[in-house]
């Protein structure tokens, strides 16, 4: 956020802070979080990268498109297992999802 835009918030009487203090995580929560979120976004962009639909993904790795697109939301209710079996769906290698790790 712009420190402009926080200072007129905070001006205005509101308490500006990160979604980990909102939502009180743990940095083990917070690392979670981030990582769940990592792997969505290079699970869309390989997606589109192949002009694969959702639908398609969800054929490759047994799912259906609903779940396909719960997962490219991040959604808590989505394995870590099936993050990993559609981002190796599209082609991923151990050392992709290293980068992604370690970017977290």
């Amino acid at each position: 956020m712009k420190p402009a835009k926080k200072q007129r918030l905070e001006a205005a009487g509101f308490k500006v802070g990160s979604a980990d203090e909102f939502l009180a995580l743990s940095p083990e929560e917070s690392t979670l979080v981030s990582l769940r979120m990592s792997l969505a976004e290079q699970v869309r962009s390989r997606r589109l990268r192949l002009h694969y639909s959702q639908t398609e993904l969800a054929r490759r790795i047994g799912s259906s498109q609903s779940r396909i697109a719960k997962l490219e939301a991040a959604e808590s209710d989505v394995s870590l297992d099936l993050l990993f079996r559609a981002l190796f769906a599209t082609g991923a290698k151990m050392r992709d999802v290293g980068r992604v790790v370690a970017a977290v």
